[in-house]
């Protein structure tokens, strides 16, 4: 199913975005409609250097798979941006990744925000700036 089609079943209207996660795609994307993982991190600096808004409290996001098939519907629920090195075990658990620990939430999206940050020239710095959403799974 696409994400259009889902979305039209789904019976909301309005605006949505249709994005997969880009590592452990099918995975991750699991995690969400089971309800495992209600939170995800992106870097900041992406955000900036591609020119595109910051995810927003109320907006909706069709998840994707690693062959563009819509999963699930999410709603955007919190926002917060903050160092890399302040991010809270509670957001780690809700990332609902490994062994859901902060250590463990460091270590992979240390490495993750490493290689992103490579690609636009930038190096890692634990005061990068990250941002954590935290979503709802509706539908």
């Amino acid at each position: 199913m696409t994400a259009e089609q889902l979305w039209k079943q789904s019976g909301l209207t309005g605006e949505y975005e249709a994005w997969a996660f880009s590592d452990a795609t099918d995975k991750l994307a699991a995690l969400v409609c089971e309800g495992t993982k209600t939170a995800t991190c992106s870097s900041y600096d992406m955000y900036a250097v591609e020119n595109e808004p910051i995810p927003k409290v109320g907006e909706y996001s069709v998840i994707l798979d690693s062959k563009d098939n819509a999963v699930c519907i999410v709603r955007t629920t919190k926002i917060t941006i903050c160092p890399f090195k302040d991010v809270t075990a509670e957001h780690a658990y809700k990332e609902g990744e490994g062994d859901r620990s902060l250590d463990y939430w460091r270590q992979v999206h240390k490495e993750f925000l490493e290689s992103e940050l490579e690609s636009i020239d930038m190096a890692f710095s634990e005061d990068a700036k990250v941002i954590c959403e935290e979503f709802e799974v509706i539908k």
